[in-house]
């Protein structure tokens, strides 16, 4: 297990330092370019770009795709790389043992959050989480998935407002405290699945409304449905609970 060490918790000079060996990593292609907001505490502007630092030295824009590296010559540099990192993952982080002001550490599935009173640093590593169950870590999964949240925080701030603050290491967010809204969304357009909630699973054991949605008799396994359904989950300790919209907020469907 990787141990991830933190010397400081100043956002502007939040680095990052683990047992894992800093590479660069030449393969990701650039998702986008974040700026975190000013706020009231003035912490500094940070930006963050997932452009390769190779492309960036050579004021390149553009990017070659994952599909275009694996249909070129350098297929077998990017396995390389890959196949080298597969010992080298961020599995565990102890920040709290070696930041001062730290107060608690909280251990999701795959994010270790860390609060510091005034704000949450949240470290994504790179395990890998289905079925409630942690399976294994995957190479530079935890980068991509940060850098993919900050992508979608980008494409809507013009729609509402985000708890980024500052993003010091391409595994790490730091965020302001928010209230927490503990119910998250699937849509699904085909009768499929194997899990507790999926769509297969609830049909074949004679459901046939589901989180207020009508089901028709007939349906059989991975059929597309006429129109994709909204299912929404409350967020438990250990799964999600199937819920329906007027659960939700009661509101919603009144005329």
């Amino acid at each position: 297990m990787a141990e991830c060490v933190r010397t400081t918790l100043n956002p502007s000079h939040f680095l990052l330092h683990s047992t894992k060996t800093p590479t660069q990593n030449p393969f990701f292609s650039s998702i986008s370019s974040f700026e975190a907001k000013p706020n009231a505490r003035n912490y500094p502007k940070i930006s963050l770009s997932v452009m390769s630092s190779q492309n960036q030295s050579q004021g390149q824009t553009q990017v070659p795709s994952l599909d275009a590296l694996l249909n070129s010559g350098r297929k077998e540099e990017v396995f390389a790389s890959i196949k080298a990192s597969l010992h080298n993952c961020l599995s565990e982080t102890n920040l709290q043992l070696t930041v001062p002001g730290l107060k608690s550490k909280t251990r999701g599935k795959v994010r270790d959050i860390y609060d510091s009173g005034d704000y949450l640093v949240l470290v994504t590593t790179d395990r890998q989480s289905a079925f409630d169950r942690i399976l294994a870590s995957i190479p530079f999964k935890g980068q991509v998935l940060n850098e993919t949240s900050l992508w979608w925080f980008n494409r809507t701030r013009h729609m509402i407002p985000s708890a980024v603050l500052s993003v010091p290491d391409k595994n790490v967010t730091i965020a302001k405290k928010c209230s927490v809204f503990p119910v998250e969304f699937v849509v699904r357009g085909f009768v499929t699945g194997s899990t507790e909630t999926s769509l297969w699973t609830v049909y074949k054991n004679g459901v046939r409304n589901y989180c207020g949605n009508v089901l028709p008799n007939g349906l059989v396994k991975n059929q597309k449905l006429t129109a994709n359904i909204l299912t929404p989950t409350t967020k438990a300790e250990d799964h999600d609970v199937p819920v329906t919209p007027d659960e939700v907020d009661p509101s919603f469907h009144q005329s």
